[in-house]
């Protein structure tokens, strides 16, 4: 497969990512600091090549819905957004949950709360990881800490998203998506044909009459037993999920002695602060969550708990913090480190809240 070196910023690469990777479907609503993923989309106007539709909502619920639809079709359908926009598409996230559909959802993230500022944050942890609307459901979420893998998470999401019949949510920030890298991009892929669909995807309601019966999605149901069934199942592949999808990278562990934990922005920060540390004799190792839920509570636990400390580096005023105590119990102390409302740590803060806790 032929590959091609491209300089572009993270939301450009989403986009070009959802063209390349055989995206049927693309609906979403512009949004500071986002809006690239629209523009670039638009400007390369796939729907004359790949025949990928590329549609410009009224708004975020919109969009969301228009997801949903979509996805119940079993089309490889996205939407991308920002912070508050992102958080009117929590109750069309729960639906698309509940109905156990495929989909991907970009969320680069702002300060807030509220309308708050068009800067980088990772205010949304809870939010997405902990399911932002409403009922017992889950978002596969991945952390992207480049422009590569901005573009590697597409189609990964996707397959991800497939796999489990759930959301899947890419969770950037600002810096990560207005930032400019190299990205390897891949070849063309085709869009799934309606035969495949029809053969790999027998919830999907496609129209066809070939099975004799109707293929009815739906979040709906109004018997409390079969709704209880619904969730059982529904949990059944969360579990699966976490036992094989949780995704993480070490660095400079072996020899640790404290730990940093971050991810995305946060944790390409950190990798300068370790480098000041260890110049000064300071041990210190990273573990970077990759998907944020499933949280790799394994590796963490295994990891932190050789160490004497732990610092969880965030942009934010402690939130990822939790799962990382509750990977390591009570066995090892973590301290929080963050600035938020959209202001972005330095490597020398970074490791001077370092030092004040090794002290």
């Amino acid at each position: 497969m032929a590959k091609e070196l491209k300089l572009m910023k993270g939301n450009q690469a989403i986009a070009e990512a959802a063209i390349r990777c055989g995206c049927d479907g693309y609906f979403g609503y512009p949004i500071t600091p986002q809006s690239e993923v629209l523009e670039h989309l638009m400007a390369e106007r796939p729907y004359l090549t790949t025949g990928m539709v590329v549609l410009q909502a009224e708004s975020e619920l919109a969009s969301i819905n228009m997801v949903y639809a979509g996805a119940a079709a079993g089309k490889r359908v996205m939407t991308s957004s920002s912070s508050p926009g992102f958080s009117l598409m929590q109750e069309g996230l729960s639906y698309i949950a509940g109905a156990e559909l495929p989909a991907l959802c970009v969320n680069v993230v702002r300060g807030g709360p509220g309308l708050g500022t068009i800067q980088p944050s990772q205010s949304d942890y809870f939010q997405t990881t902990k399911g932002g609307g409403h009922g017992d459901y889950r978002l596969i979420t991945l952390a992207p800490a480049s422009v590569q893998e901005m573009y590697d998470f597409v189609e990964l999401g996707f397959d991800l998203a497939f796999k489990y019949r759930n959301p899947v949510a890419i969770l950037s920030d600002g810096v990560i998506g207005q930032v400019m890298e190299k990205v390897m991009v891949d070849d063309y892929k085709p869009r799934w044909t309606n035969e495949y669909i029809e053969k790999n995807c027998p919830w999907a309601a496609t129209g066809h009459r070939s099975t004799g019966k109707h293929r009815i999605v739906t979040s709906l149901e109004l018997e409390a037993l079969k709704q209880e069934a619904i969730n059982d199942r529904i949990q059944a592949k969360y579990r699966k999920c976490e036992e094989e999808d949780a995704r993480y990278e070490a660095i400079q562990c072996d020899d640790a002695e404290y730990l940093f934990v971050a991810y995305g922005s946060a944790a390409r920060i950190c990798m300068k602060s370790i480098e000041l540390a260890r110049a000064e004799g300071i041990k210190v190792g990273l573990v970077r969550p990759i998907t944020l839920w499933p949280f790799p509570t394994k590796a963490v636990g295994e990891i932190g708990g050789r160490m004497k400390k732990i610092l969880s580096v965030e942009m934010n005023a402690g939130q990822m913090i939790e799962d990382v105590k509750l990977a390591v119990g009570c066995n090892v102390p973590v301290e929080h480190y963050g600035r938020y409302g959209g202001v972005i740590p330095t490597p020398v803060e970074i490791f001077d809240a370092l030092k004040k806790m090794v002290k």
